[in-house]
């Protein structure tokens, strides 16, 4: 007893330091997420819906799934442009408005174009939320707790989603129709909370004087100037190679198993370690990466473990070898995606948080749409082993990437200290107009 007691006082009081000291409006904006990932019934069993109650073929579910991926990428970009034109609260709003009416519609549509049709609305209206959130969570979070606020929010998403993952195979016993109207009361739930609890964030735009003596509105920040941030293009790219690979324990994994002889229950017991890890160890991890304050060695350290994590299912042959295979390359995640997310805050201009954070959000979405083709074809022609090989040889050149990206952003960024500024591109990359901390890159 008198070990235990000490170690329940010191994770108590981590716990209590990992959610300390963030604004209110922030738990209300987190309490929407989880809302919100609590009613995502719907897309986890669509593919089973069109093929199992609909009867339709599994490539026309693929199609499907296709689609509502190609509507989030669409979007991506668009609610980027209205977070920062019409402001954060207003595209939430007009965002969970319209999710909560396609995925209804959807769930009455019986033709096949008109249900493709709709589910590309749906993966638009999903996605069209998630720059306006992050954005929004720049805004009002302090910059040195961007790492914190970012990873208790994606952890609140894969509560939500273990929870809505196994609710929904309850509700759907009842019907499928049940899963549509839930998550769309569920969504206009979270529509109402953002509604009455959480005031605008957009940062008002900053004044120039011009040589005449004029004050003038600060120049806007347009997508090309976005395209033109080296830096932060680099961060993109490896995202699209950290999520291309991260898809793979849902894409690649399942067909492997299967091919192995193993069931869908066998799958489903696999990859729900990552769900249970993520809400067991992410706050913890969090805590270490605040005090570890190194962020390149853990990029890189992550991109390993994700990349050599899928590389050891080659050698996988049981539930519980595949089970361990996913506790590596979650540990990567894990650690990966609140760094990240905050050097993306970090590295993007107060006035542009919108687009950048559309531009950001876009990498996942297109890695959604490439790896299941890219699983699929490698598979087919190649064989399960030669994708796990190409995984780890991708998780390489990620890690090598971050170790290049955080040499050149310079030194500042990299003790995460708040000293020093992003190299640029001279006039190609715009310039940053927040303070100090909204210019440099560091693990918090």
């Amino acid at each position: 007893m008198s070990v235990a007691l000490p170690s329940v006082t010191r994770l108590t009081q981590a716990a209590k330091e990992g959610v300390s000291g963030l604004p209110r409006a922030y738990w209300w904006l987190w309490t929407s997420t989880l809302v919100n990932r609590l009613g995502g019934f719907v897309a986890p069993f669509l593919a089973m819906y069109l093929t199992v109650d609909r009867g339709y073929s599994a490539t026309y579910a693929g199609l499907v799934g296709a689609l509502h991926g190609l509507g989030g990428a669409v979007a991506a970009l668009g609610a980027g442009v209205m977070t920062d034109r019409l402001g954060r609260r207003p595209t939430l709003l007009i965002a969970q408005s319209a999710t909560a009416v396609s995925v209804a519609v959807l769930g009455f549509v019986e033709h096949p174009v008109a249900i493709a049709s709709v589910a590309f609305f749906v993966g638009m209206a999903t996605n069209g939320s998630r720059p306006a959130v992050q954005a929004m969570m720049a805004d009002i979070v302090a910059p040195e707790d961007h790492i914190r606020a970012y990873s208790l929010n994606y952890w609140a998403i894969n509560l939500g989603f273990a929870f809505s993952a196994a609710v929904a195979g309850l509700i759907a016993e009842h019907g499928y129709l049940a899963l549509f109207l839930g998550e769309a009361m569920m969504t206009l739930l979270c529509a109402v909370v953002v509604f009455v609890k959480l005031p605008e964030s957009r940062p008002v735009r900053e004044q120039a004087v011009g040589a005449a003596g004029t004050a003038d509105a600060a120049p806007e920040i347009g997508l090309g100037n976005v395209l033109r941030d080296r830096s932060f293009m680099a961060v993109v790219a490896l995202s699209f190679l950290v999520a291309s690979l991260i898809q793979q324990g849902f894409v690649g994994l399942p067909v492997a198993m299967g091919a192995s002889g193993l069931s869908s229950t066998d799958f489903g017991l696999a990859i729900a370690v990552n769900g249970v890890l993520i809400v067991a160890v992410q706050i913890p991890v969090t805590r270490f990466i605040e005090r570890h304050r190194e962020p390149t060695r853990l990029l890189v350290g992550a991109a390993l473990l994700i990349g050599y994590g899928f590389g050891l299912t080659a050698f996988a042959g049981s539930v519980a070898v595949y089970a361990l295979t996913v506790c590596v390359w979650t540990m990567g995640e894990i650690i990966n995606t609140p760094i990240q997310m905050g050097l993306v805050a970090r590295l993007s201009p107060t006035h542009g948080r919108g687009r950048y954070q559309g531009v950001y959000v876009l990498s996942w979405s297109l890695a959604a749409l490439v790896a299941p083709l890219t699983a699929g074809a490698v598979i087919d022609r190649y064989g399960a082993d030669v994708l796990w090989a190409g995984c780890a040889v991708v998780g390489t050149l990620t890690a090598a990437g971050y170790a290049s990206l955080m040499r050149a952003v310079g030194p500042g960024m990299e003790r995460g200290d708040g000293v020093g500024e992003p190299a640029g591109d001279g006039a190609g990359e715009p310039a940053r107009d927040g303070s100090r901390a909204d210019r440099t890159v560091s693990a918090g």
